[in-house]
């Protein structure tokens, strides 16, 4: 449905918030629920005793399968959504996925064939406000959004930048485009 255009890739290297080394200190500032992106963020949750209400992973860190000990603690009994999502891309399938989990009782596990780099923010946009989007900063630790009415406004503004059907991906997101 969208994909993300070659001059834009920088404006997606900035941290959207805060950076943490410290899992258990990231929890303690979290909101609910929680959303997070990436296998090396979902594990450290895990291990600090948060198991996040939606999951997005693609078993890979920096375009390399997880190790052995991070895929053992992202396998568990969570209900599980597959979808096909290509680098650089936002699927419907993936937008669909975000909205279904967010809506879920209990914890899903969005699991994408392809890449889920890119699923922060329609994340950050279908959150409802007071939750937290929690996503990889490479080589320098996780990123805490808390879903505020500004930090929805700045990615609803980052994803309208996308090349494809913004408006339909926004209408897929629940908000009007």
């Amino acid at each position: 449905m969208l994909t993300l255009p070659d001059d834009l890739r920088g404006a997606f290297k900035d941290p959207m918030g805060p950076v943490y080394t410290d899992a258990e200190r990231l929890l303690s500032e979290a909101g609910d629920p929680i959303v997070a992106v990436g296998d090396v963020v979902t594990y450290h949750l895990r291990v600090a005793g948060r198991d996040p209400d939606v999951a997005v992973i693609d078993g890979k860190t920096k375009r390399e399968a997880v190790g052995a000990e991070i895929a053992a603690v992202l396998d568990g009994e969570n209900r599980r959504i597959e979808v096909d999502n290509e680098p650089a891309t936002l699927s419907t399938a993936m937008l669909d996925a975000l909205v279904d989990a967010l809506a879920s009782d209990g914890p899903v596990v969005i699991y994408v064939t392809g890449e889920e780099d890119l699923a922060t923010v329609p994340a950050i946009v279908a959150a409802p406000e007071g939750a937290s989007v929690v996503y990889g900063q490479p080589d320098e630790g996780m990123v805490l959004v808390d879903v505020t009415p500004d930090s929805k406004r700045k990615a609803g503004e980052l994803l309208g930048k996308l090349d494809g059907d913004t408006a339909a991906a926004l209408a897929a997101l629940g908000v009007d485009g």
